[in-house]
């Protein structure tokens, strides 16, 4: 390891106040201030808030210590809301820290969020050179690395299009090519990455490893995705609640992230739930309920099955429903499991269904679940609805045998799930 510090961050504080004068339109703060003066209860606090929010803080990150040395490459990970990105906005310089001091030995190019970094109105060719301009890079630098931008980004046919008119997939693809390409010492990476494709996705990791061994160039990268970790990181720190809790092996980090921080999710409740636009606006049919049955604590010790009751209505005749289960650890597709049976379903009617999933061939892993509603029609597939379900733990002592998955949704089939009972209810 290289013994330079080249970010050097000491005693730093985040503080936010809840709710504070400012925090929204100019009318709403004025009208506010004037009824707090007059004596009269505020029109635009929120049920539960209380009167003028108080001002109550909220630390986003409490006394952060950490030296980062030329050449690492440091992963950030923890739950939602731990301080990460936070942590990486102040790094950017996007906003300053309430108290303590970060140092740096180097610039820095960023990748945030999509839709920051870029000016909307300009071709994409014109942010390449705007955004090398701020890293103090001339023309006729920028022009030596151009193509190559371009060509890692993919993106020849679009260069000259305003980013407005961009996909995130695209504005992901140039932005990070802009950052890994232009002459900085430090790539600050949040979680935008996931808005790729895999393909590029690996593309991005592998060169990201190759700055940073080949150049010398440090990198930050926050990700829930464990595989990315494992993969790109040289070094892993753990924040909970704004504090650091672990600093060091990746492969530690992991583990205390996992045991501590994952959440397992046994009851899921459907109806309100945001679907994905490719349904359309009117469902066929939606699940209502997901409810993991056996083992109630969502942990599946070794060759155990996975008891789950299914609730959902159906707002049209269907013939031959089908459910189908993906599973994903880490943020990656591994394995599905599809139903050995199927369903004439009937406009208005509910339905209930305990199906038993054998997961004996799951490595010991957090499992997300994606449930799928679909029909199969002269070999083609149609999803009718398709939501995020129950998350479970995986426990086992030795490792099964795996079956390759020959078709899509990962690299492992398991076996076809069965009814174990079900109830038809009738008209709602």
């Amino acid at each position: 390891m290289n013994s330079e510090v080249i970010i050097n961050i000491e005693h730093v504080t985040k503080e936010y106040r809840l709710g504070a004068i400012g925090g929204g339109t100019l009318k709403g703060d004025l009208q506010s201030f004037m009824a707090k003066i007059k004596g009269k209860s505020d029109p635009n606090a929120k049920i539960g808030q209380g009167e003028y929010s108080k001002n109550q803080k909220f630390l986003a990150l409490n006394d952060v210590n950490i030296k980062v040395h030329k050449g690492e490459r440091v992963g950030i990970i923890g739950h939602n809301g731990a301080g990460k990105s936070t942590l990486l906005k102040l790094l950017s310089r996007v906003t300053a820290p309430s108290k303590g001091k970060i140092s740096y030995n180097g610039r820095i190019a960023s990748m945030l969020e999509v839709g920051t970094g870029f000016h909307p109105e300009l071709t994409g060719r014109e942010n390449v050179y705007l955004n090398g301009a701020i890293l103090g890079m001339t023309k006729a630098e920028i022009d030596k690395k151009f193509d190559d931008i371009v060509a890692f980004a993919e993106m020849e046919k679009f260069i000259d299009t305003p980013v407005k008119r961009y996909s995130s997939g695209m504005y992901v693809k140039l932005a990070f090519a802009v950052a890994a390409h232009l002459d900085s010492e430090i790539m600050v990476m949040d979680e935008v990455l996931a808005v790729g494709d895999m393909k590029f996705q690996q593309k991005c990791l592998g060169k990201m490893g190759e700055v940073s061994e080949g150049e010398g160039r440090t990198v930050l990268y926050v990700s829930h995705n464990m595989n990315t970790i494992r993969q790109l990181c040289t070094r892993c720190v753990v924040l909970d609640h704004g504090t650091v809790v672990f600093d060091g092996d990746v492969e530690r980090a992991i583990e205390i992230y996992m045991d501590n921080y994952a959440d397992i999710k046994t009851d899921v409740s459907l109806a309100d739930v945001k679907r994905p636009e490719y349904l359309g606006r009117k469902l066929k049919c939606e699940f209502e309920r997901i409810t993991v049955i056996e083992p109630e604590e969502g942990i599946v010790r070794n060759k155990e099955a996975l008891l789950i009751e299914i609730t959902w209505r159906c707002n049209v005749d269907i013939k031959d429903l089908k459910i189908r289960i993906e599973f994903s650890s880490m943020g990656q597709s591994v394995a599905a499991s599809f139903s050995d049976f199927k369903i004439n379903c009937k406009a208005g009617e509910k339905y209930k269904k305990i199906i038993s999933v054998d997961v004996a061939e799951l490595s010991a892993e957090l499992y997300n679940t994606l449930f799928v509603l679909y029909e199969e029609d002269a070999g083609n597939s149609y999803d009718r609805d398709c939501v995020s379900g129950i998350v479970f733990e995986k426990v086992i002592d030795d490792e099964s045998f795996i079956t390759w998955n020959t078709r899509a949704w990962g690299n492992v089939r398991l076996n076809d799930f069965k009814f174990i009972v079900g109830d038809h209810y009738g008209k709602n």
